[in-house]
């Protein structure tokens, strides 16, 4: 009896110790696999411009473990989504946005990413900028976008009126974007947007961004269809030369031409004429893929009266998988 409980007792004993070891392996992994809290700051520096108020803000995500964060940034203003920019390899990033009349309250809150966590930071209160002169201000929706290579998304562009009272005719609005990846693209429907006298509410377009997947084409066209031309053309025409001439003469023109058209057929299928040739001696056409990464886009909108012209722009975060 006393060697069975003396068996327990081991056995309690190395359970216990197993446990006791286990134990701070299982706390310390659990905290490698939270993500690190990150503080959020965001600085503005705003002034008047023409009639409107622009706000030169600066954004700085860090981690606990004082290292800079990665991934994007959303600017809110009074809990709106406004515009959207990436961080640089520092946890920085800057953007300069326009504001209409009115109050405004900016804070920039970080989505986090697979090792940080999210966060806000406080709010900047951005002086309102009053006037008469008509202008206009641009926002978009949604303010990030992530995309696999070789799909495509769509962002709406509002084009706000700003004291359209004071126009006298029709205001022209142009988008644009800028700041793209290699191999991708944007295109606005409409590309011009018209804001009417006395309008109050948004005239919209759709922003379309494709990206592209890395493939093959099988067989690309020929490089230069004037080769093919001339190695046809010049034997005959030496052919016909040859009959115009009559007689042995032209009859041996016209072998002369008859030699060299097999001559240029047989240049033709074995040379780089040949897509064939080209192909299975230079291998199939690739198409680059977009480059995986997180970008910060500029969406603008341009007017201009013949004298003076009025630019506006936001961003917006694109991610590529």
């Amino acid at each position: 009896m006393r060697l069975v409980c003396g068996r327990a007792a081991r056995l309690e004993l190395i359970v216990g110790l197993g446990f006791g070891l286990a134990l701070p392996a299982l706390a310390a992994g659990a905290n490698s696999s939270r993500p690190l809290a990150t503080e959020t700051t965001l600085q503005a520096e705003s002034r008047d411009q023409q009639g409107l108020t622009a706000a030169t803000l600066t954004v700085s995500v860090t981690g606990e473990d004082g290292q800079p964060a990665s991934g994007a940034v959303v600017i809110e203003d009074e809990g709106k989504p406004v515009a959207g920019v990436a961080l640089n390899g520092k946890g920085v990033a800057t953007s300069t946005l326009t504001f209409g009349p009115g109050e405004h309250s900016l804070t920039a809150s970080y989505a986090g990413d697979l090792t940080h966590a999210a966060s806000t930071s406080g709010s900047r209160p951005v002086p309102a900028a009053t006037g008469t002169a008509p202008t206009f201000t641009i926002s978009i929706a949604p303010t990030t976008l992530s995309l696999q290579q070789g799909q495509s998304g769509t962002v709406i562009a509002s084009v706000n009126p700003v004291n359209a009272s004071s126009l006298t005719a029709p205001m022209f609005v142009t988008l644009s974007c800028s700041g793209l990846p290699d191999q991708s693209s944007c295109a606005f429907t409409p590309e011009n947007l018209e804001i009417l006298p006395n309008a109050t509410t948004a005239v919209t377009s759709t922003m379309d961004l494709a990206t592209s997947a890395q493939g093959v084409r099988a067989m690309p066209p020929l490089r230069d269809g004037h080769t093919l031309i001339w190695a046809i053309l010049f034997p005959g025409a030496l052919s016909l030369a040859g009959l115009a001439f009559g007689g042995e003469r032209g009859r041996r023109l016209g072998r002369v031409g008859l030699l060299l058209v097999a001559s240029g057929a047989g240049v033709v299928g074995l040379t780089g004429c040949n897509p064939l040739y080209y192909y299975r001696n230079h291998g199939p056409s690739v198409n680059l893929p977009t480059p995986a990464g997180t970008y910060t886009l500029n969406v603008t909108a341009q007017s201009s009266n013949g004298i003076t012209a009025i630019t506006n722009s936001t961003s917006l975060v694109l991610t590529v998988r």
